[in-house]
């Protein structure tokens, strides 16, 4: 075999080692593009090459009192800021879904807010842990919110792995004309989840846009039918704080 050919092969094969970085081992940031930041985590160098970041902003809660509940927005995260490329997402953690026309009032301003100050918002991203049983509830829960979110801003939600493998296929496919992707969490808590390869297969079952979240410094072995799913969009990780070295 002549030189020019194995260098041509092997620049060949380091690129597709460098577009595939999810394939075992240890979830390095440096090798992803998008990713979530949550309160409390500072800054680190690898957002210089996001392309996409969720960034949390507050929780809506249900407050029990005496005699009525209230629910409310509790401002989380980190405050305005100026991110001139790629896309923007707001996200809100979820307690309750007995959400009020303030509610979503509160939320939209918000990601107006941001969006004037020169971020290239895309939408509201909604992190609701909710119980495979509840899946219906939750879908028209997410159908009444879509009617009212402006017609601009797209509809992201976070996704336990069990909801493909427990939940009824059939409703969370038909969230593909109410949310724009579905983020699949590999991890609870900071930590992956010990047997979250065992819950991927099911992952063939779903006709939506989904992506894959990993946290960062997690594990990760991405099985070899994944890439060539044709509703997979990539994978989103959670940015963690450094040790100290």
């Amino acid at each position: 075999m002549r030189q020019p050919t194995v260098l041509k092969l092997t620049l060949l094969l380091l690129a597709l080692l460098r577009s595939w970085p999810a394939s075992a081992g240890i979830v390095k940031a440096e090798d992803y593009s998008s990713f979530w930041i949550w309160g409390g985590v500072k800054s680190q160098p690898v957002l210089s090459q996001a392309r996409s970041l969720y960034i949390l902003q507050g929780q809506v809660i249900e407050k029990k009192q005496q005699y009525k509940s209230k629910v409310m927005v509790i401002a989380q995260g980190m405050t305005v800021a100026r991110f001139r490329k790629g896309k923007v997402w707001l996200v809100y953690r979820a307690d309750t879904l007995h959400w009020t026309p303030e509610i979503v009032q509160t939320l939209i301003l918000r990601l107006k807010h941001w969006q004037l100050s020169g971020n290239p918002v895309v939408g509201l991203q909604i992190d609701f842990d909710v119980r495979t049983r509840h899946l219906r509830e939750y879908a028209d829960f997410l159908r009444q919110l879509r009617t009212r979110l402006p017609a601009d801003y797209q509809l992201s939600i976070t996704g336990l792995l069990d909801w493909s493998t427990n939940g009824d296929i059939e409703v969370i496919n038909q969230l593909t004309n109410i949310v724009d992707e579905v983020t699949i969490q590999t991890y609870q808590g900071r930590k992956t989840i010990t047997n979250y390869n065992t819950y991927l297969p099911a992952l063939k079952r779903l006709t939506l846009p989904f992506k894959i979240g990993l946290v960062q410094n997690g594990e990760w072995q991405a099985p070899e039918y994944l890439e060539s799913n044709p509703w997979f969009q990539g994978y989103v990780v959670f940015l963690q704080n450094q040790p100290r070295m």
